[in-house]
């Protein structure tokens, strides 16, 4: 008898893991996108240079694997604000060098609200719909891993042609990355929210950035 109550109640308690998961991730990724918010500004009003590729990247990916590490304790969370905050910082001098355009301010707007609309309008469509996204998940690491290498390409070459499609191609990627991380807490394929969070919250910080970039230069006179 005992047993075949425990059955019952399997689905119910999977349901509210679930459910827990969700606001658990989306509550700390508001905190962290104001927090990251509240860095990039901080970054803007002291006019602080942008550190540098080898910086940004030894730091993300240092702070990544900190966030991984301690992803089960308390002190992940410290280290998911940490790297927020750190790729806030990083943000800002992006920000300060678009806003110094004679349109700035309307390319940045623009941004802005290209990625909320994406960004909520896709996670909606997940939540409502629960269709299972899993099957794009090794489509998005290879197209993530070429996309990052060809980004690193147009840097150092200097191929303004080239970071303008890297762009494209993460504003697709990231879309993608939303449906499919969203999907996969909605099924319980993803139960930390502590790696739901850094996952979303690199999504919208890449897809900001791209939308950023390709704006600025369909606004360049």
């Amino acid at each position: 008898m005992e047993n075949r109550i425990a059955t019952m109640t399997r689905p119910e308690a999977s349901v509210l893991s679930t459910n827990r998961v969700i606001r658990n991730t989306y509550m700390l990724l508001s905190m962290t996108l104001a927090f990251s918010a509240a860095t990039a500004g901080l970054s803007m009003a002291l006019g602080l240079p942008h550190p540098g590729l080898i910086i940004t990247l030894v730091g993300y990916f240092g702070l990544l694997f900190l966030t991984t590490k301690f992803r089960d304790s308390g002190l992940g969370v410290l280290f998911v604000f940490a790297l927020t905050g750190f790729m806030g910082f990083t943000l800002g001098p992006i920000v300060s060098k678009y806003l110094a355009l004679p349109n700035g301010h309307q390319i940045v707007m623009q941004a802005m609200g290209g990625t909320a609309a994406i960004f909520l309008g896709l996670s909606a469509y997940a939540v409502t719909t629960r269709k299972d996204f899993s099957f794009m998940g090794g489509f998005l690491t290879v197209g993530i891993l070429v996309a990052f290498l060809a980004g690193l390409g147009a840097v150092f070459f200097e191929m303004p042609g080239l970071s303008l499609a890297v762009s494209a191609m993460f504003v697709l990627l990231m879309s993608g990355l939303i449906l499919f991380e969203t999907s996969n807490i909605i099924h319980g394929g993803e139960t930390n929210y502590v790696m739901a969070t850094v996952t979303l919250y690199v999504s919208i910080y890449n897809l900001f950035t791209s939308l950023l970039h390709l704006l600025g230069v369909m606004n360049d006179d």
